[in-house]
């Protein structure tokens, strides 16, 4: 009965932070199919008298919301899935290769980690020119692939320092080599880990706004954060069209969210038990 009732304070904690989480959500999906009249006439609290979608079908028509999606979608499942292979070769080289200077390696990468994107507009921008690929979708790709990864490689590293040595020696003993322990030992054992950073590596990605805005400059290969940010400058939108953009802009990454609800409990579930 005790043990019960000590679990009401945080339930009702839990309860109250997904209120603040969902309820700004909802205001928004309701501004967005209320014309700009019963906005102005009730303000964004007032439920709308009907289904108003001319705001998101004008945001959609205005800003090619579709090849914009399609830009966000290719960008960040390809950073996520390369970002992903990246930092499980990375982390295996140094959790269980134990390279030589490995303290200085993971250094390395949670220096680079902690780099601001500001420090980086220009060298990025500059190697993206020189190398021809200044305003293509294969430059933010490669720069977030790198980025991500130096996260990725930091986790894992040390999820796989711990990782059971005899195992390992078991398969090798089995004549397995370096990459059929790899692929068919480790990578299955760390699936959780490994689906947890993937799902965070899309939607890191899908948010990213400064450096797509800077090194993607062409219409047809701008994403969704920038397109909403360029058109939010040029002050073209009413209250019901940018309540229309900022759904569209967050529904893509909350349903990925939530299609991949079980992958990332059930590793961040791991995580805690080891």
């Amino acid at each position: 009965m005790r043990a019960a009732l000590r679990r009401y304070p945080v339930l009702i904690a839990l309860c109250l932070a997904a209120l603040f989480m969902v309820v700004p959500f909802l205001i928004v999906t309701v501004n967005a199919v209320k014309s700009p009249a019963e906005y102005a006439r009730g303000g964004p609290l007032s439920l709308p008298d009907g289904l108003y979608l001319d705001g998101l079908k004008d945001f959609w028509e205005r800003v090619d919301y579709g090849q914009k999606l399609l830009n966000s979608l290719l960008i960040s499942g390809s950073v996520a899935v390369l970002a992903v292979v990246l930092s499980v070769l990375n982390a295996y080289a140094i959790g269980i290769g134990r390279i030589k200077g490995r303290t200085w390696v993971l250094a390395f990468f949670v220096l680079a980690n902690m780099l601001p994107q500001e420090a980086l507009v220009y060298p990025l921008y500059h190697l993206s020119k020189e190398a021809g690929l200044y305003d293509t979708r294969l430059s933010v790709i490669i720069v977030f692939t790198v980025i991500q990864a130096a996260f990725g490689t930091y986790l894992l590293s040390s999820v796989l320092a711990r990782f059971p040595r005899e195992i390992i020696e078991a398969a090798r003993i089995d004549g397995a080599n370096r990459w059929q322990v790899l692929w068919r030992i480790v990578v299955p054992v760390s699936r959780p880990t490994i689906g947890v950073l993937l799902v965070f590596f899309f939607i890191w990605t899908w948010n990213e706004f400064l450096l797509p805005l800077v090194m993607l400059i062409s219409n047809d290969n701008q994403t969704v954060s920038v397109a909403l940010g360029v058109l939010q400058g040029q002050r073209l939108m009413d209250a019901t069209m940018t309540n229309a953009a900022a759904l569209l802009g967050v529904l893509p990454a909350l349903v990925f969210f939530l299609v991949f609800q079980r992958t990332l409990t059930r590793g961040i579930a791991v995580g805690a038990v080891k």
